[in-house]
């Protein structure tokens, strides 16, 4: 019966134009017969459920790397960061030696109206001990998450306070922001970067522009948008911001594929930057999918300069179908084409998945990602910008107007390791921990940590000897020299985020960021 229903369901699924083509009965047919065979007469107990899932990841993992299945539980988690929202308790947490450290509450979320401060450790949730018992971080957000309007008693322990405290939160809806920060960069450029393209994107990002106009006393002239990382999204938000910058009509992205026809999407010119902002995008080789979208938009209509390296080239469209148990198949069904015409889905064999994940693995052995030299497009490949015919290439990602290399003296040997083992952060984390209220008071205003603040040499001296304890030691004395120097401004970083938001955070951060500085040197 299951079966039957999954046939019906897929038939009703698809677009209208095919119902006038005729179905391979034959072929659904003997599915179905293989199916019931395997259930009624297999040597074995099956679970009908799985073997339906299997079946359907097996056609899928025949096709190209993005079609993909994910179960009703799998979907709920990936679309939470899409919609905006998720039902909770409003702290951003870390865990410390087996305990959970709040490090910031949502603003006007249901933790912060109780009373629950940074600082402070969860150590029960309704009676039930989660610190010092091994309790895994995914066991512990179970408890902490739930239904909107239920309630979660929270045992708390807070420096300086004898015993414990006990909290009542009331869970809400806890929004999800896919603007990752915004800050002013030079006094009349203005600094965002989005993580992702979701529901909430495009009103963030236009919030955020209001902000960065009124610091910059209506003298806001440029804009720096950062995709790096950013993996994509919903596609809708890409074009709306994309349309922020283009004149009426501008072509912003067109998806066409065997059976979808070509549907285009043209700015409306309502854009409130179409004219008198100038535009930088900043990418890399994990910009993928609906931040390449905007970066061809505006790269193909010499509407921005792009800097950074070749972009992921993700140039498949999905369809999203649901299943009546919550489950859902995202089938690849068109490819999406930039403004000149560029198709920039990077080769792929079908099914042959591991190779294509293996890409970027394979752009640092080649070098590419420390020289531009080291990247060839075939002739084949060649498309012209809309106003200024300058030459881009399709066939693998966007290459950026101005390459800046990968420096890998930066994060060294020694310092991936220490990441890899959470000692920085994890020494970030007690350093906050207990000096946050001195520091506060010290540095009542960002501008000031910023100019003044420096990492203690004891922290670094404790951070060093966690090292070695964990037999991490560097090759040489310059080793050790670059590693310490990415380890102040991380860990300053780190303190600006834990004291104010991640705006702060990257503005720290960005200090040291060579595709930023390259950004900021074009400006000038």
């Amino acid at each position: 019966m299951k079966t039957v229903l999954l046939r019906i369901m897929l038939l009703a699924m698809l677009p209208s134009c095919l119902w006038a083509q005729r179905v391979n009965e034959q072929q659904l047919r003997k599915l179905h017969m293989a199916e019931v065979a395997i259930n009624q007469l297999y040597v074995d107990t099956v679970n009908e459920e799985k073997l339906v899932e299997d079946a359907i990841r097996g056609m899928l993992e025949k096709l190209d790397p993005h079609s993909s299945y994910a179960t009703a539980k799998e979907t709920k988690a990936m679309n939470e960061p899409l919609q905006g929202s998720f039902e909770g308790i409003g702290v951003q947490f870390n865990m410390v030696e087996d305990t959970l450290l709040v490090i910031q509450t949502v603003t006007n979320g249901p933790s912060e109206k109780v009373g629950i401060l940074a600082g402070d450790r969860i150590v029960a949730v309704n009676d039930t001990a989660i610190a010092g018992v091994k309790m895994s971080k995914e066991d512990i957000m179970k408890r902490l998450r739930g239904k909107k309007g239920t309630k979660v008693k929270l045992g708390i322990v807070r420096r300086g306070i004898r015993g414990q405290l006990t909290f009542v939160v009331t869970r809400d809806k806890i929004p999800i922001h896919t603007l990752d920060a915004y800050y002013m960069l030079t006094p009349t450029a203005g600094y965002i970067r989005i993580g992702s393209f979701g529901a909430t994107t495009y009103d963030e990002f236009m919030a955020a522009a209001d902000t960065l106009e009124k610091r910059s006393g209506g003298k806001l002239q440029d804009l720096v948008i950062d995709l790096q990382e950013n993996g994509g999204g919903y596609l809708q938000a890409a074009v709306l911001i994309a349309n922020e910058f283009l004149d009426d009509k501008d072509l912003i992205v067109y998806t066409e594929g065997r059976v979808a026809t070509r549907q285009e999407y043209r700015a409306q010119g309502n854009g409130r930057f179409r004219k008198n902002v100038r535009v930088i995008v900043l990418i890399n080789e994990y910009s993928a999918s609906a931040s390449e979208i905007v970066t061809g938009a505006l790269q193909d209509n010499d509407r921005a300069q792009v800097v950074g390296r070749r972009s992921f080239g993700k140039g498949l469209v999905q369809r999203p179908i649901d299943f009546p148990d919550g489950s859902m198949m995202r089938l690849t069904t068109a490819h999406y084409y930039t403004p000149s015409g560029r198709c920039i889905q990077k080769p792929y064999v079908k099914g042959e998945g591991r190779e294509y994940a293996e890409d970027i693995e394979r752009r640092f052995k080649h070098g590419e990602l420390y020289s531009a030299d080291s990247i060839h497009f075939a002739d084949s490949l060649k498309f012209y910008t809309l106003r200024e015919h300058r030459v881009v290439y399709g066939g693998g990602g966007i290459m950026p107007d101005h390459f800046v290399p990968l420096d890998t003296t930066k994060f060294t040997r020694m310092y991936r390791q220490m990441a890899a083992k959470s000692i920085v952060l994890n020494a970030n984390l007690k350093y906050i921990d207990k000096h946050r209220k001195q520091l506060k008071k010290t540095y009542p205003t960002f501008e000031e940590f910023r100019i003044r603040y420096e990492l203690p040499e004891e922290v670094i001296a404790g951070v060093m000897a966690e090292a070695e304890k964990a037999k991490i030691k560097p090759a040489d004395d310059e080793e050790r020299e670059r590693t310490v120097k990415t380890l102040k401004l991380q860990m300053k970083a780190l303190v600006a985020r834990d004291l104010w938001d991640m705006s702060e955070y990257f503005a720290v951060y960005n200090e040291q960021n060579d595709i930023v500085k390259k950004a900021v040197e074009l400006l000038k």
